[in-house]
């Protein structure tokens, strides 16, 4: 299996940044792999709501993720803190494919990286349903830089 090309912090406009805490190590001494997805989950949805006024508590529309990917390049670990670049590969009528990449303090290539992928449907029915025209205006800001 080949590796794939790393995604550099260029092609990223929104960062977050997270505190790896204790509890994230594993016994082998470095982030276990399913918290990568956490810090995924964390950075695009903060996105979300930072960016596009999203209101996860009352919004009459939610998004589930159906699909999710991560290569590890590098190993994390406590204590340090990562930068999550998170960018918008795909803008469909009902689903969002977020482009994501974990990388170390001063590093240009990522550590980590993967998609997420969210379909949105209503808060009650969780029918698909379209995202938004005002959300969607937002989300084309970040688009991933090739």
């Amino acid at each position: 299996m080949s590796k794939p090309t790393l995604k550099q912090r260029e092609q990223f406009k929104f960062f977050f940044p997270i505190q790896t805490r204790w509890a994230d190590n594993d016994i082998y001494g470095h982030v276990n792999n399913v918290t990568y997805y956490s810090y995924f989950d964390t950075a695009a949805n903060s996105l979300l709501i930072q960016k596009t006024g999203f209101d996860i508590h009352h919004s009459e529309i939610i998004g589930l993720v159906v699909d999710s990917a991560c290569s590890f390049q590098q190993e994390l670990s406590f204590p340090e803190i990562i930068e999550v670049g998170v960018a918008i590969g795909k803008v469909g009528n009902s689903s969002l494919r977020y482009e994501l990449a974990i990388f170390k303090q001063g590093q240009h290539e990522a550590a980590a990286q993967g998609h997420f992928v969210h379909v949105f449907v209503d808060r009650v029915s969780r029918e698909s349903t379209a995202i938004p025209q005002a959300m969607r205006e937002v989300l084309h800001q970040y688009l991933l830089i090739n």
